[in-house]
């Protein structure tokens, strides 16, 4: 115990110590910067001392937390006389008596969640009926004092909406990220098990923790079989247990034909007795190095990706025979669905066609993890029809906060509204109202366990993910994965008031900032429901002049479909028609273009240049209007950020700056290609006032070469 106690506080003081150096970052939204001084007061008189149920490596973390924290936000350390006014109590009934006058409402917020009530008699209380839930709640009442609310007469209750709560690393065995923009892999294999207590593996864990995660999945969906040797699983066993106290579970991605790959198996048919048991014995190595294992997350018949089909059984009995050797120990299975093969002809359809025939047959240790659009991760999707269909298969809704999409780590892009959108969404499975998060949260279908993941891959740039802003998605996935029914907007507000500034004159301009931010990504890049413009392989920069064969080689032809008659991808009957796979009520909307949301109006429908939009406009119209909106928002986001300077660290505010004026750049370059490119297709006139095209579309396709420069260090990713 001294050592764990003693491992913590040199973590908590180097990241202190670390950050003190300059504002970089590091601490993101952990800063504990000093209230105003009427705050501060409040906060020293309400917490002058704290007191402990017990001590276990979980309620010390916690402790240790309030202790930073309350300095941080009081100028005063908190201290431990019982006798004193002013007394925060944290603690588990089943320690302190005192605590069960909170029985009824601890009944109701689960094994993770938390009470915070002021008790009377001076004292406030953060009560649990776990030690996670105990550091949950240590971690609201921060939350609460950095952005400057009144701690007094609390009544909280707070639990999670899902269960599982994960973050997916695209990390390689080599450190190499795929699809990460912030440096190379935190997991410094080379130096483990030996240097585990390398400050970094702390401070992610609490990071994360402070948010209510707890799931981390620390290597590549494109796994590497090596994970599962004794070399790797004794580096991992050892991440494990610097997560632990954190509450937080370590999974593997595993490769479904491991079997092959490590012991010369002439198969990895999941109905084979043999591989069966070798699936057995290799999870049972596993769980002798971590006890607490959470379980596999696995990609499999996706993208060259070995998988059951490659045995003719179906993803069902793949992912059950996984299931079985995890079931004794409580583990569970994360099972893909995304999945895709060429000679499908509408890349839309795949999930669905193959994950609804199989419903209500997966073990209820299997849970379905399901991209929140049926494509790619793309700026804007509608929600993937799966999402309530498979009504008796546990699912786990899946998204990404690193920005394959976005603009890499160059552009500001805040995630919250497209995460928010996707969980809005309403899929009618038992009417109106049947939204995703409600799906999600348990409050539609009978499922045993629900789950939301998101891809995050930070790297070891000092920041974590290299540009500043990304850390608000990693912050807004996790805040929504604990309260599916929080908005983006008031996520944004907590996130910018703990890792910037509570000042009125910072908040206003930043908030639209982020209220923009996203949308503006979608307007300079694919508008109107357009999909899938970028250059292969890397996904930056714009190419919409790929092959017009109509062949289904996943070329931006083949999503945008652009010819003299008109533009987008017909999905409805009289094309692939994939909007059957929707309920009812959604079928009947995204039949007809009038009713169509003209978001993702070019989606469902092939229409005409001259279609007429909402705004009188007619479609060629719209599409250039978007695309100078975009980048006048990017212009907007530059002028507000300018207006902040005096609110913003030296250090920050130059970094930030200069990626906007690269934003800028990349978001005039995607106007001024698409619109080229679309115009040679039409043949129509630019409307007053819409930005010139080149005349040479070669410059364009050299611009693209020269635009995105790959590091090195970094191989062209497979995709995901």
């Amino acid at each position: 115990m001294i050592r764990f106690l003693a491992r913590v506080c040199i973590s908590l003081t180097l990241f202190g110590t670390l950050a003190a150096q300059a504002e970089d970052g590091y601490r993101m939204w952990l800063r504990y910067q000093a209230a105003e001084p009427t705050l501060a007061q409040q906060y020293r008189q309400q917490f002058s001392h704290l007191e402990a149920s017990h001590s276990s490596p979980t309620m010390d973390l916690a402790i240790a937390e309030l202790e930073r924290g309350l300095q941080g936000v009081t100028g005063q350390k908190p201290g431990n006389d019982s006798g004193a006014k002013g007394r925060l109590l944290i603690g588990t009934p089943a320690h302190a008596p005192e605590l069960n006058q909170l029985g009824q409402a601890l009944s109701g917020v689960g094994p993770e969640g938390f009470v915070i009530q002021s008790l009377g008699n001076g004292t406030t209380a953060i009560a649990a009926n776990s030690d996670a839930g105990v550091l949950y709640g240590s971690f609201h009442l921060l939350r609460l004092m950095q952005t400057g609310q009144s701690v007094t007469n609390l009544n909280i209750a707070s639990a999670p909406s899902v269960q599982h709560r994960v973050v997916n690393h695209w990390d390689n065995l080599n450190r190499v990220v795929e699809r990460g923009y912030a440096g190379l892999s935190l997991w410094d294999w080379g130096t483990l098990p030996a240097y585990k207590d390398n400050p970094r593996y702390h401070d992610y864990a609490r990071i994360n923790a402070s948010l209510g995660i707890n799931g981390t999945v620390i290597n590549n969906v494109n796994a590497d079989a090596r994970i599962l040797t004794d070399q790797f699983l004794e580096k991992a066993a050892a991440l494990a247990d610097v997560f632990r106290p954190y509450g937080i579970k370590l999974y593997l991605s595993v490769k479904f034909n491991s079997p092959m790959l490590l012991d010369g198996f002439a198969t990895a048919d999941p109905l084979d007795p043999e591989v069966q048991q070798w699936w057995k014995e290799r999870t049972k190595k596993v769980y002798e190095y971590i006890p607490d294992f959470g379980g596999f997350l696995v990609k499999a018949n996706s993208e060259g990706q070995p998988g059951p089909q490659d045995f003719n059984r179906n993803h069902a009995e793949g992912a059950n025979m996984l299931a079985e050797a995890l079931e004794p120990f409580g583990g569970v299975v994360f099972w893909r669905a995304f999945v895709y093969a060429p000679e499908q002809g509408d890349r839309f359809r795949e999930a669905y066609d193959e994950f609804m025939p199989l419903d209500g047959k997966f073990k209820d240790n299997v849970i379905v993890q399901i991209k929140n659009g049926p494509i790619d991760f793309q700026p804007r999707e509608p929600f993937s029809p799966l999402f309530g269909s498979l009504e008796k298969t546990n699912i786990a809704l899946e998204l990404q906060v690193t920005q394959e999409y976005f603009g890499f780590s160059y552009h500001l892009a805040y995630q919250g509204p497209l995460f928010t959108e996707a969980l809005n969404a309403d899929t009618y499975a038992q009417g109106e109202g049947s939204t995703i998060g409600k799906i999600l949260a348990g409050e539609v279908f009978d499922y045993q366990q629900t789950g939301m993941a998101a891809v995050i891959n930070p790297g070891n740039s000092r920041n974590w993910t290299s540009h500043p802003f990304v850390q608000s998605s990693w912050y807004a996935f996790g805040r929504l994965a604990w309260d599916v029914n929080l908005s983006s907007d008031a996520i944004a507000d907590e996130w910018l008031r703990q890792t910037f500034s509570n000042d009125a004159e910072f908040l206003k301009p930043m908030q639209e900032v982020m209220a923009i931010s996203r949308e503006a990504g979608v307007n300079y890049r694919m508008p109107l429901g357009l999909t899938h413009l970028y250059a292969q392989g890397h996904h930056y920069g714009p190419a919409p002049w790929h092959d017009k064969s109509g062949r289904p080689d996943w070329t931006a032809y083949y999503y945008h479909q652009a010819s003299e008659d008109g533009i987008g991808f017909d999905r409805t009957q009289s094309g692939s028609n994939a909007i059957e796979q929707y309920h009812q009520q959604l079928t009947k909307k995204f039949a007809d273009p009038a009713t169509t949301p003209e978001d993702i109006l070019l989606w469902f429908h092939h229409l005409n240049w001259d279609y007429k939009m909402d705004s009188g406009r007619t479609l060629w119209q719209e599409l250039v209007h978007k695309y100078d909106t975009g980048v006048a928002q990017v212009k907007q986001m530059q002028k507000a950020w300018e207006s902040v300077k005096d609110y913003v660290d030296t250090e920050r505010y130059q970094r930030v700056k200069a990626l906007l004026e690269i934003q800028l750049r990349d978001a005039k370059h995607w106007r001024d290609a698409c619109i080229s490119y679309f115009q040679s297709v039409n043949g129509l006139p630019l409307p007053k006032g819409a930005a010139k095209p080149a005349h040479e579309l070669e410059y364009y396709k050299r611009m693209e070469k020269e635009l995105y420069v790959p590091d090195p260090w970094y191989p062209e990713p497979r995709g995901h």
